[in-house]
Order: C-alpha cells, then sequence, then structure tokens
C-alpha cells in the first residue's frame, strides 16, 4: 500500500513529548501497512483484529495498547492509504471521523 502522509504522522510525535511512546507503534503500523496488499476492509480486519471498519473507506486503527487512535481512509482500487488522524483518544472524542 501507498501511504499518505507519514509528515501526518510526525507532526504529532514532535507536538508534544509526552507522545513519544505513539512513535515506535506508529511506525510498526506504518511498517506492516507500507507492505500489506488490502482489496477490502475484510483483509484490513483479517490483519489488525481490533481495527474499526468504518463507512466510505475509513479505518480506525488502535495504537499503543490502545493508547492512540489513527484514523485513515483506504482507497482499496489504487492501493492508497490516506493518514487522517493521530491522536489520544481524548482528542479522538472531539473528532467528526467521517468528516476529517
Amino acid at each position: 500500500m501507498r501511504i499518505i502522509a507519514l509528515s501526518t504522522l510526525k507532526a504529532f510525535w514532535d507536538e508534544d513529548p509526552s507522545y513519544a511512546g505513539a512513535v515506535e507503534p506508529t511506525l510498526a503500523w506504518y511498517r506492516h501497512t507500507l507492505k500489506a496488499d488490502w482489496a477490502s476492509p475484510a483483509e484490513v480486519k483479517k490483519e489488525f483484529r481490533n481495527a474499526s471498519i468504518l463507512k466510505d473507506g475509513r479505518v480506525v486503527f488502535n495504537i499503543a495498547g490502545n493508547k492512540y487512535r489513527l484514523v485513515v481512509w483506504i482507497n482499496y482500487a489504487y492501493k492508497v492509504v490516506y493518514i487522517r488522524f493521530l491522536g489520544t483518544h481524548a482528542q479522538y472524542d472531539k473528532i467528526n471521523v467521517q468528516a476529517i
């Protein structure tokens, strides 16, 4: 899969030193996803059982033992994953997942 954009993840890590615990787990997700070849939400769910599949190609991943939430939009036909949000649960609760 092609992932757009790593800079979104880096911006989160750099925002606050207390988010340093997200770096390695998020990079592990990133490396795994680069090697993936998902054609459907079911294939994502096979590899990430705790992922939440939402409508319109959006997926929410739990990162670092459910400490952080990563929201992506996946275009399965073109094999592209667009990173839409990375944040804590409190930050996640304040967003409209379908609108970001």
